[in-house]
Parts: structure tokens; sequence; C-alpha cells
């Protein structure tokens, strides 16, 4: 590969405005680009950051409001007459006082967001396993061509995509994140030459007026190269962002190797290919100690842990892992068509082959299936949804191997094995964190429904929101098995704002509670009636998720609020109500990532006697994800409901 090394040879070192003109200009061979760069996007990926608008801290009364109207429909009147009277003298006394404090909390931190700080803060010091409690995963659709289906093929066009994906970002020429409100106007030539010449500081305002949101980016560089550190009390976030080489788990093995060069550049794909096979074919037997089963530990204990590992001579070892690019899973089970299996293998598996401290995982199993399983702390849906659509489609649409290609002629000591020395006190927490992660799988249940009879069409063809009709179903069926009406979270991204996380929807409504206790009646009111309902339903449900999007739900501010009342030890009447702690103990935990490139996301349960509710809906389909823990919660039985539930919707929204 051609490239002019005598000027440009560090390229990750020059701002993106002139790796394209670099690009543009041919400096650069494209044989080159094609093969290092996965997008040479004119915008630079960071474009639009210096002029994101930041997150609006909401009016005191109105996120009372919103809180009191989230509360309706959950508690009964006597206990939401005395919530609304603790509101009441929150907003006019200790509400105040905390909502200035806050402003002027956020005033002195402007290259931020309020909620940031305290965001980070709240996950890193959650004592939690992160498998099933905290890391979702994404799994991706099957690649359906035998030539490129293979474990070791896919892995590697996968890595290859991934690497390529990187060093677009790392170079500053990844396309920005843009969410186009009408993609045949914006999503264009003239958007972004326009925007390309605007100075990054004005560069939003020109989106505005093609009426494009640009999204915040800065979660995105701790996609690569990134830990969480487990310490006692509270973890850490780690980033090397030097590093150069991947780790690879096998039969519970660790390995690792470069795939850059000393000067960034990708390795060849047939290196690649043979480094892959190389491990594959290990004749070593399956680790008796995988160290990476201590990852799926309660975090104190997984700290106390870890630093004997190092004071035991596997502080380098450690180091190499934590500063890797980012970690593979080479399973050696297959998973089929089986979706349980599917699921069951990506979200936890046994925890022998798994490091789930890394930021991002790829995982890969013997028959080529490919998920990504995510530590949550240092980022969002956002990020990595973004990661897999793109690595998904480029090792689609640009394989780079294929069952063809001939393995490089490798030279083993390229690739290390990372063999831990154990003394026996940590082989016996080895044993002991496997028969306590077996424990806590096992008690998981994994439930599934596909829907084919209601999808994006068929609610947009009645003028209603495809992901209300989701939520209202959730709702139904759950009223329908219980009776009950209880507290339930969709995330919902800020990003829109720099430094934004995410804000919660309040999908249970006074709305959607009135529609459940027509629908569920053995006396039902008129079609027209139900249907007028159901309307209901969905215009709430948007004003609800316009609201969070822009920063107006009143979950994270409230949440702001108790954090500095925390610092300054002030006790507050609000956040003493145990209605508060109520809302907060959430039942119906729910989250949708939509994407052609996936096939199925999931997370567990949030509480015990919770329910994890990952869906997707599809043009003319749905799907329903849904795990719990048996007997707290039921999964089976509410997907048997929720079934009922779609039909009875059904009926309503079409019926003439």
């Amino acid at each position: 590969m051609r490239i002019l090394r005598q000027k440009f040879d560090h390229l990750n070192n020059y701002p993106p405005s002139v790796m394209y003109k670099m690009l543009k200009q041919n400096l650069i061979s494209k044989e080159y680009a094609d093969y290092q760069f996965l997008q040479t996007s004119k915008l630079p990926t960071m474009h639009f950051q210096p002029s994101l608008p930041r997150l609006p801290i909401p009016k005191l009364d109105l996120t009372c409001e919103r809180y009191l109207s989230a509360l309706k429909p959950l508690v009964i009147d006597e206990a939401l007459r005395k919530t609304e009277s603790n509101v009441q003298q929150f907003k006019n006394d200790m509400g105040k006082y905390l909502q200035d404090n806050l402003k002027a909390y956020d005033k002195e931190r402007k290259f931020t967001s309020y909620i940031s700080e305290s965001w980070f803060d709240m996950y890193l010091r959650d004592r939690k396993p992160l498998p099933i409690n905290y890391n979702p995963m994404l799994v991706m659709h099957n690649e359906t061509r035998s030539e490129y289906n293979s474990q070791l093929v896919r892995t590697t066009n996968l890595i290859i995509s991934s690497l390529r994906f990187y060093k677009s970002l790392k170079c500053g020429i990844l396309e920005p994140e843009v969410f186009h409100l009408n993609p045949r106007k914006s999503d264009t030539d003239k958007f972004r030459n326009i925007c390309s010449v605007l100075p990054p500081s004005m560069s939003w305002y020109g989106a505005y007026l093609f009426k494009a949101y640009p999204l915040d980016m800065s979660q995105y560089p701790n996609l690569f190269n990134t830990t969480r550190i487990p310490e006692t009390d509270k973890d850490r976030l780690f980033s090397n962002f030097d590093g150069k080489h991947i780790t690879v788990q096998h039969k519970g093995h660790f390995y690792a190797f470069k795939v850059l060069s000393n000067e960034n550049d990708i390795l060849p794909p047939a290196q690649i290919l043979a480094r892959i096979k190389y491990i594959l074919d290990d004749p070593v037997k399956t680790c008796e100690n995988p160290v990476g089963i201590l990852t799926t530990m309660e975090r104190n204990k997984w700290a106390t842990i870890r630093h004997n590992l190092a004071d035991n001579g596997n502080e380098a070892t450690l180091k190499i892992i934590d500063s890797a690019l980012f970690n593979v899973c080479l399973d050696d089970n297959s998973v089929g068509d089986d979706p349980y299996l599917v699921v069951r293998n990506f979200l936890h598996a046994d925890g022998v082959n798994r490091w789930f401290d890394k930021s991002i995982s790829l995982q890969i199993t013997n028959d080529g299936s490919a998920a990504v399983n995510f530590e949550h702390s240092w980022g969002d849906g956002v990020a990595v949804l973004r990661y897999v659509q793109d690595i998904y489609k480029d090792s689609l649409e640009n394989p780079l191997v294929s069952s063809e290609t001939r393995p490089y002629d490798e030279d083993i000591n390229n690739i290390i094995r990372l063999d831990m020395n154990l003394n026996d006190p940590l082989k016996v927490a080895i044993k002991r964190a496997k028969e306590d992660y077996k424990k806590i799988t096992k008690s998981l249940d994994i439930d599934y429904l596909i829907f084919d009879k209601i999808g994006k069409n068929s609610c947009k063809k009645q003028s209603l929101s495809p992901d209300a009709v989701m939520q209202l179903g959730f709702q139904v069926a759950y009223h329908k098995l219980s009776g009950k009406f209880v507290p339930t979270y969709e995330s919902c991204s800020t990003a829109a704002f720099k430094h934004g996380r995410t804000e919660t929807v309040r999908s249970c409504t006074y709305a959607t509670k009135a529609f459940c206790l027509a629908v569920n009646s053995s006396q039902k009111p008129s079609h027209l009636e139900l249907k007028n309902l159901a309307a209901e339903c969905s215009r709430v449900h948007n004003q609800l998720t316009r609201e969070a999007a822009m920063g107006q739900g009143f979950d994270r501010h409230l949440f702001a609020l108790r954090r500095i009342a925390e610092r300054k030890n002030i006790k507050c009447n609000i956040f003493d109500d145990p209605e508060y702690a109520y809302i907060n103990h959430i039942i119906l935990s729910t989250s949708t990532l939509n994407s052609p490139a996936v096939f199925a996301g999931g997370f567990g349960p949030v509480v015990k006697d919770g329910l994890g509710v990952g869906y997707i809906i599809k043009d003319d389909s749905l799907g329903v994800l849904v795990t719990s823990y048996p007997p707290y919660q039921n999964g089976s039985d509410f997907i048997s409901a929720l079934r009922e539930s779609f039909d009875d919707i059904l009926e309503v929204i079409t019926k003439d």
C-alpha cells in the first residue's frame, strides 16, 4: 500500500480538516485510504461538538408537576395527597435552594452537562456485578453467505471493520452522528458542504436551519482502549488511547497481538486472519482457572481479588488486557437459530470466556453468530449502536477475507498467550466465582415474542406512534396479568445536548391506565371509545418522549437535586417520601435500539421482582425479549399476556 510517508508519517496526529484535504488532494493513496478508513467524512467527527447546546436544567415547578403526574396512575389517592403536600413544601422551600445550587454547579462546568459527573459516579459506585445487571448485548444478524460465515472468517472481517471504524474515529473523519428530521433535505451533499465551511463554534446552528440535529460524540473514544477497573467503593475507568493490540479469549485463555503497526496502520487482512487462526487451532485445553469469571463478581470482592492478582505477578498482564483496543471472545459452542441459546450466550454465558469490564467485547460463536456485549458506565446505546451498525454493514459490503483467503505465514512470536500466575487462594476465588455465577444465570429466565400482525406500517396508518403502541401493550399485559400498574422506565437519549446521557420516559400514564381498565374490563366500552383512548395514549406518549429527548423529563433533574442534598447532608421530605422510593423501584424496565443490523438486544431486570424488556418494532412485525427472575416475576406469563394484549390492541386500532 502506497502512502507519502516522507511527509505524513503519523496520520493520527493530523487535524481532521488536514486529513480530509490530504485525502482530496491524493496525498494519501486511494488504495491505502480504502483499507485504513471505514469512512472519510467531509464533516469532521467532532465538528459540531463545540456548538452543541447544553443540557437544560428544567424549571423546578415543571419537574414537580411531571413527577406528580407520573405518580398519579401508580398510587392510591391518600398516598398521592401526602406526596403532593411534600412536593409543595419542597418546591417552596428546600427545592429552591437546591435548584440554585444546581444552576451554580452547572454554570461552573460549561464544558459538560449538569448530569454527567453524577451519572458516571452513580454507575461506578454501584457494587452489583456487571453481567445481567448492567452490561447489555446487541446481537447482529447472521451472515448468510457460507464463504464468510465461519468463525475464523467472520471474526477477522468484524475485527478489520472495527479497526476501520476506529481509524476513522481517531483521525476525525468518521461521519458525525446527526438526527435528520427530514433526511431528503438534510442528509445531502449540500448540507455537508455548507456545514463544513462553518466554524465549529457555529456549525450546530447551520445544521439546525436544515432541521438536522447533531448528536453528542464525546462517548465515542471510550469505545476503544477503555476498561472499568474494580476498586473498593467506587470503580474507575482506565483508558490508554495509544494501544495498538487487541485481546482474544478462547477456551478461557487470553491472547494478545498487535493489529496496528508502529505507524498506526491496520495490519494486512491475511496477517490478522493468520493470528486468529493460530488461536483457534491452539491445541491447549480449556483453561482450568479462567480469570475472566472474576469479572462476574460483586465489585468490592472483585476489587480485592484483582489487587491480589496483580500482586501475584500479574500486573503487566492485566495492563495488557486493560489497554487493548477491544476484546474478542471466540466461543467453542454453537447457537444456531435458537433465540434462547443466542440470548443466553451473548448476555451472560458461563463467564469463563468473558471479560465484562471491557468497554466492548466482540463475541463470535463456533457457527458464526456475532454480538457485542458492552460495559455501560462509560456510555450509552447511541454510540454502541452506531458502532454495531457500521461494522455489520462494512463486514457485509466490504469483506476483506473469505474462505478462500490464504493466511499470512505468521511468526507465532507475534501472538502472546497471557497465562496468569495463580496461587491457591486465587484458584479458590475462581472456583467460587464459577459456582456463584452459575446460580445467578440459572435463576434468570428468558422469554420472547415475535408478533407479525402489528408493525410500524399498521401503526402509522392509524396515525399512532409505533413506540406508544409497544409501550401500551406492555401496560395492558401487566395489568391483564396482575391487575396492577407499576413503575415503568423507557430509556430516551439526550444526546442532542453536550454530554447528554439518558432520560426516563414514564410510559405508565393516566391515559394508559384508562385504556387498560377499559380494554381489560368484562364490560368493554364501545369500539370508538377504545379507539379514542388509544389515540390519547399515543398523544401523551409522544409528548413525554419529546420532553425527555429535549432534557425536560423529571427523573434526571430530581436525581441531580438529590445528589446535591446528599453532598450537603440536607434532608428533604420529597426524597424521604416512600413514594419516591416506590416510583424508582422499576418493575418494567424497557428499551429499544432499532436497526437493520440488530437481530436482538437484551439486558437483565433492574430489580429482583422486575422485568427487563428489550424490543424491536419493524415495518410489519415486532419482537420482544423479556428477562425475569422467577418466582419474583414470570416472564413466560408476561409474554402470554402480551400476545393477548397485542391482539386486543390490533382489534381496537384496525377495526372500522
